[in-house]
């Protein structure tokens, strides 16, 4: 009697510890999620043996296929807990009108087409990492795909630097130049309220060009990035100001002159730039709501954070 039951026993467990095929199917997908952006970093970063057919890249792939799969199923059962309990809280989300499945797809879609077309892919992983106030409900404010923000976009660059000629390698940046004209001489600082931030969508400061440092950083990120230009963001304490991409250090004379002598004129007149060199070696001139001209003086210089927009 007591070996039949040890034996019911024994044969419970093992029906417990028996892997379900649905358990296979979400690692096998999670393993994809991963190796794709995974594949895409290394790819960059590594150099090309120019193998027949590519087959360098396709053992890559495969190889970093095979070492995620491995990762997973040895830590399947708390991934599966953790993917269930996620997909509970995009549930919520969805239903709620916040972040949810659409999100993250639109998500990951963007952050995949960006990492493409970046010589540092890793970058836009750490960006999206490292902390920084308010990130979520900032990057869902930078509505640069708002027909409203766009068309202001093109109103300004028809307002501002239209006819400047000569130019043409550095035509976005203008544009974009047009854009900082267009807020900053608009811009009115009022506060937020004394209980709470409060996080102005890019289309809603459109409506009186007022609010504070984040709103303003906001509204320039999304108008910029809704041309082509390439924005950040920048936390230091108690301050967050946009940047502008303007190239690497041999662009820095040109757009020296084209600011000084072309653009800003007089706001400019004996003064100098004021940028961040990343440690890219990329360029980016401070936008603030400060300053009269792009690379006009910094508030903060120390920088806690940096948000970027590919």
């Amino acid at each position: 009697m007591i070996n039949i039951k040890k034996f019911s026993f024994n044969n419970s467990i093992q029906k417990l510890r028996v892997k379900k095929p649905w358990d296979d199917v979400i690692i096998f997908i999670l393993n994809i999620l991963i190796a794709i952006p995974l594949f895409i970093i290394v790819h960059q970063n590594l150099i090309e043996f120019n193998w027949v057919f590519n087959l360098d890249r396709i053992l890559l792939f495969l190889l970093i296929i095979i070492v995620i799969q491995l990762i997973l199923r040895l830590l399947r059962t708390i991934i599966i807990i953790c993917i269930f309990l996620y997909v509970l809280v995009l549930f919520y989300g969805s239903a709620s009108g916040n972040y949810g499945f659409n999100s993250i797809y639109e998500d990951y879609d963007s952050m995949l087409y960006t990492m493409s077309d970046n010589p540092f892919p890793q970058d836009i992983i750490i960006a999206k990492l490292l902390p920084f106030p308010n990130k979520s409900k900032i990057l869902a404010a930078i509505e640069y795909q708002n027909p409203k923000v766009r068309n202001f976009a093109i109103m300004a660059t028809s307002k501002h630097f239209k006819d400047i000629k000569g130019y043409a390698d550095y035509r976005t940046l203008i544009q974009c130049f047009a854009v900082f004209k267009e807020i900053n001489k608009r811009w009115n600082y009022v506060s937020d309220p004394s209980d709470r931030d409060y996080i102005a969508t890019a289309s809603e400061s459109l409506d009186y060009f007022s609010g504070d440092c984040d709103d303003h950083s906001i509204l320039m990120a999304a108008a910029v990035r809704a041309i082509g230009g390439t924005p950040r963001l920048i936390h230091t304490k108690g301050h967050i100001y946009p940047e502008i991409l303007i190239g690497s250090v041999n662009d820095l004379e040109s757009i020296n002159f084209l600011i000084k002598n072309v653009l800003f004129e007089k706001d400019s007149y004996k003064k100098q730039l004021h940028y961040h060199i990343d440690e890219r070696g990329q360029v980016w001139l401070n936008l603030d709501y400060t300053a009269k001209y792009p690379g006009g003086p910094f508030m903060s210089e120390e920088i806690l954070g940096a948000l970027t927009l590919n």
